[in-house]
């Protein structure tokens, strides 16, 4: 019996190496690649951030340089210019982002004609890469032949108004197709949050006499808030991390107007080649997102049930 005991126990063990072996078969392909593309430009970043180029070396001639780039950094108008052109595009940004999304959602979620085929229209924009987004938008908002200056035009407004050359006009063109691209996934994910609310909590409020507006105030939106504020998170981020909009839209301009933080590091590291500055910059910026997200989780830590 013993033996019997012995042999099976000594299956079952062999069975689970087995088991384990091809789990961390499986999972070495992915630890590979984020070792090699993660991590280690991670820490390879840090370590240029604490160095100081050498006009005219390469990388391999950089030298030990302590917080030097961070002081540069700190004390460059041109660094806080791009945090204010950040903010100016990411707070608009990710306030129409909710809000807009919110109300189409809530819109969409009621039983109205070609209800399916809206909530497509409005999804599809955030489908299609932003590329394809800003190259059709620069098209569309061009002074004389784009189709937004044509069709202002017919009430009066100048047809060459320059959307993406005039500093009065830049940052609001660049914020409305940011808001444009993104608004449907908001309206998505809304929508799976508004499907989740039991409907017995509107059938009582409309046995107590709940007009639209206290429903919607005293049980829809409050059972949100989580959903806006996992939307508000995603969305600062993503606002924070702009590049490839700016890049093919403005290029930072004009008059520096648009040149957001990470086109910032991008013209430092791959215009002017100063690697080692552009990696301080890109730490400073991963301190502001972190301390951000760090607020709006603390701001949000709050046991909503129904």
């Amino acid at each position: 019996m013993q033996k019997v005991k012995a042999a099976y126990k000594a299956r079952i063990n062999a069975i689970r190496r087995a088991d384990n072996i091809s789990g961390y078969l499986f999972i070495t392909p992915s630890v590979v690649l984020f070792v090699l593309f993660v991590a280690i430009p991670f820490v390879y970043s840090f370590i240029l951030s604490l160095s100081k180029a050498i006009p005219g070396g390469t990388m391999a001639m950089v030298e030990f340089g302590g917080f030097g780039q961070f002081k540069k950094a700190l004390n460059s108008r041109e660094f806080w210019n791009s945090l204010r052109a950040t903010a100016e595009f990411s707070i608009p940004v990710v306030f129409f982002h909710v809000v807009l999304g919110l109300l189409l959602a809530v819109i969409l979620n009621w039983k109205i004609p070609f209800r399916s085929a809206l909530r497509t229209v409005f999804f599809v924009p955030y489908v299609v890469s932003m590329v394809v987004v800003a190259m059709i938008w620069r098209f569309l908002l061009s002074p004389g032949i784009g189709l937004v200056n044509v069709f202002l035009h017919l009430f009066g407004f100048d047809r060459n108004t320059g959307w993406l050359t005039n500093p009065k006009y830049t940052m609001a063109a660049v914020i409305m197709v940011a808001v444009w691209k993104w608004v449907g996934y908001h309206m998505v994910i809304y929508l799976a949050a508004l499907q989740n609310i039991p409907g017995t909590l509107y059938e009582a409020a409309d046995i107590e006499g709940a007009g639209a507006g206290q429903k919607f105030f005293r049980i829809t939106f409050p059972l949100l808030a989580p959903t806006t504020w996992f939307l508000v998170i995603i969305s600062v981020i993503n606002t924070f991390q702009a590049f490839d909009q700016i890049f093919l839209m403005t290029k930072g301009g004009p008059m520096y107007k648009t040149d957001v933080i990470v086109f910032y590091i991008y013209r430092n590291a791959f215009t002017y080649y100063d690697m080692p500055y552009a990696s301080a910059v890109s730490w400073l910026l991963f301190v502001v997102i972190f301390v951000v997200t760090y607020i709006q989780n603390k701001l949000s830590v709050t046991d909503w049930n129904y």
